[in-house]
This record gives C-alpha cells, sequence and structure tokens, in this order.
C-alpha cells in the first residue's frame, strides 16, 4: 500500500479491494474485488479516504457531489494525479 495520501482537495488513483454482495452460492466461490477510482480526495481521517467523482461546477444553488468512502485498510495502492 502507498504510505503518503494526497493532501484534500487533491485529483487523485486509488486501487482498492470492494467487499463482495453474494447471495445463493457457495461461500467458498467469492473473494473481494479489486477497483480503481479517481476524483478529488474531499475528506480523509485515520480510518478511510472520501474520494468525490462527481461534483457540480458554477452553481451555488446546487453544491451536489457523489463520491465513496474507502477503508484505508481496503486501499492496495493510492497517489496524487498531477
Amino acid at each position: 500500500m502507498t504510505t503518503s495520501y494526497p493532501k484534500c482537495g487533491s485529483l487523485a488513483y486509488i486501487r482498492y479491494l470492494d467487499h463482495l454482495l453474494y447471495r445463493n452460492i457457495n461461500h467458498n466461490r467469492v473473494e473481494p474485488v479489486s477497483r480503481e477510482l479517481v476524483g478529488w480526495v474531499a475528506k480523509e481521517n485515520s480510518d478511510a479516504v472520501w474520494i468525490v467523482f462527481d461534483r457540480s461546477i458554477g452553481n451555488e444553488a446546487c453544491q451536489a457531489e457523489s463520491g465513496l468512502v474507502v477503508l484505508k485498510s481496503d486501499i492496495l495502492e493510492m497517489r496524487r494525479l498531477d
């Protein structure tokens, strides 16, 4: 895992393990899935990183965001994108 996290507001790349919901199949056939995410670092604490991947621009009345909270224990790689 990369140990230096990009500061808030930075554009970042994250490769992480995603939890997997399974239903009506043998539990021995499933495992966490490796995924990629690109977005802006919105917040970070000792346990997690908040990444915004879609946001409004220019319209103060409609400040909507979409993103993910990724647990640091599940991050395989994280780096700042220039």
